[in-house]
């Protein structure tokens, strides 16, 4: 039975405002935090999916608690992005609306920095902040929170993730001994075992999903094509999903633009959003796409989160992640508020095994699906436009002087050709697109495209075929190198570059990786004197995957043999 908010201990100003916002029932997490943190001191780690209502959960407790006379900083609510600092900033002030005296401030990057000094100077009880800002401006000495009563780390996972640890620690050292410690998290890796460890005080832990299992509202499904298709299949799938609403994730910045530029041209309603738009930018794209005056909007994962959108029908895996926390994070952007959501996950013919992996990480099974046929295709818009037609408003007032002379114009024209033209003027594009339309599918576990055409399996990008250049580099999995380590050594010794990562080889002693052609003598350059873990790095290129080894020129063996103590 759903337990209301004034059941929970809430004040009257609290509940006043929510009963405003249309706020009755507490939902499953809210349920289990407010009354904790209304009453107990302790720490406390709450595993909750995005979108299960965590900003109230852990801001109503600090409202309620809040001494409003008191203009000094009493909570810091840190999040990993500017969009999801913002939100939080603004469900807050929802929340206090019948509050006087309370003041909230959000700090985060790509917005003026003094004006975040100034409204500090005035004060704010409540303050949400990205890491690096945050960092930022106590290393200046205008953020004190060596006082502060309450810490939260809202998506502690992705901040993690994202490489805010050093930026983490930093702030978490600062704080206030006596502060009681909220954590957030949709995962429970090890790092955030290790803060808990180091910075918590005998937390609770609590969890509104069991063992961190993906929702049930959300079913997984899954499309096998060769590599070469993988666009195509976008494609059909979305016109086989005529009333398609969701976020297309890709891995790289530069498939992003890619795949979104693609759908453009094409004819879809679609928007990229990656880290090298301009925060005016992406406020832009994310007001069209919340308008759904979009209905496909490209990411990445580092430019999704923070993304809080409604009625999502669908996730689209253009590839998959390469961790199996980001699959959580992904499918949990829609089936949300009861509503029911798909999350759709695209392959190629290898990566089968990669399935069976989320399958265990979020205990669902995928269901293999096929890809729909052309003629499953041109049914389903042929329906959506005869829908369309049924349900359009006629203005009578309007259109009635012209009605005799359409009359005139069609009277030659039966009731069954009437029908035939129209129907071919609004669709002939889809037939004439799918008159010829190949078989997309593919066998799971088959290394052969049907032209003949070998197929490796793709770790990270570049699935529209584009052409890259393989590097060796000596180090390997002996270092504990993974591939999130290697692509972080890239994106940092590549910094300020736009690129796509290609295939990615982790062997014993050394690895392969690749990057779009044409960069080899820069890549070369930028790996000089760089190092990993106090290891010299050496960069070379190598030869194309599955070509013979060039035999004039010895394989790297330099430091290789030598048993690690």
């Amino acid at each position: 039975m759903a337990i209301t908010f004034e059941e929970l201990g809430l004040e009257e100003n609290i509940l006043k405002a929510l009963g405003k916002l249309n706020f009755t029932n507490a939902t499953p997490i809210q349920e289990k935090a407010i009354p904790f943190l209304l009453e107990k001191e302790n720490d406390l780690i709450a595993l909750a999916q995005t979108g299960t209502g965590k900003t109230a959960a852990f801001s109503l407790p600090i409202l309620q608690r809040c001494d409003h006379k008191d203009s000094s900083t009493q909570a810091m609510i840190l999040s990993p992005t500017r969009e999801l600092c913002l939100q939080i900033c603004n469900d807050i002030n929802a929340f206090s609306k019948f509050m006087p005296g309370l003041s909230v401030l959000a700090v985060y990057g790509g917005s003026s920095i003094s004006d975040q000094i100034r409204a500090l100077r005035s004060g704010a009880q409540i303050v949400v902040g990205t890491p690096g800002r945050t960092v930022d401006l106590i290393n200046r000495r205008k953020l004190d929170l060596s006082n502060i009563n309450y810490l939260v780390l809202d998506e502690a996972d992705e901040m993690l993730s994202m490489g805010f640890q050093d930026s983490l620690n930093a702030i978490l050292e600062v704080t206030s001994e006596n502060r009681q410690t909220v954590l957030f998290s949709a995962t429970m890796p090890r790092e955030i075992k290790r803060i808990s460890k180091k910075y918590m005080n005998e937390p609770l832990e609590i969890s509104v999903v069991t063992d961190n299992k993906s929702t049930t509202n959300v079913s997984h499904e899954y499309y096998v094509t060769y590599e070469k298709n993988r666009y195509e299949v976008l494609k059909r799938l979305a016109d086989f999903n005529p009333n398609i609403y969701s976020i297309v994730f890709c891995r790289t910045r530069l498939e992003t633009q890619k795949i979104a530029d693609k759908l453009i041209q094409d004819g879809y309603s679609a928007e990229s959003i990656h880290g090298d738009l301009s925060q005016a930018q992406r406020d832009l794209v994310m007001k069209k796409f919340r308008k759904k005056k979009v209905q496909m909007l490209v990411a990445t994962d580092v430019a999704a989160r923070g993304i809080d959108v409604e009625d999502l029908t669908h996730v689209v895996n253009y590839n998959l992640p390469d961790s199996l926390e980001a699959y959580v994070h992904r499918s949990g952007r829609t089936g949300r508020a009861d509503k029911n959501g798909i999350c759709i996950t695209i392959i190629n013919a290898r990566e089968n095994g990669r399935i069976r992996q989320v399958e265990k990480k979020i205990g669902r099974k995928f269901d293999l699906k096929t890809v729909p046929s052309g003629e499953e295709v041109c049914a389903i818009r042929m329906m959506k436009l005869i829908d369309s037609v049924r349900n359009v408003n006629v203005n009578e007032e309007e259109i009635a002087p012209f009605i005799s002379q359409i009359h005139e114009s069609l009277e030659d024209l039966d009731r069954e050709e009437l029908i035939k033209k129209f129907v071919s003027m609004e669709f002939n594009r889809f037939l004439d697109y799918y008159k010829n339309a190949g078989d997309l599918n593919a066998t799971p576990g088959r290394t052969r495209d049907r032209d003949g055409d070998r197929r490796g399996r793709r770790e990270k990008g570049g699935n529209m075929g584009g052409d890259y250049s393989r590097f060796f580099i000596n180090i390997g999995k002996i270092q504990n190198l993974s591939p999130k380590d290697l692509i972080m050594l890239i994106n940092k010794t590549m910094k300020g570059r736009t690129f796509g990562i290609g295939e990615i080889d982790l062997q014993k002693n050394f690895s392969f990786f690749e990057i779009d052609k044409g960069m080899d003598d820069e890549v070369i350059r930028r790996f000089r004197g760089s190092q990993y873990k106090g290891m010299k790095i050496n960069v070379e290129v190598a030869n194309p995957k599955g070509s013979r080894p060039n035999k004039k020129r010895k394989p790297h063996r330099k430091g290789f043999g030598k048993k690690r103590r």
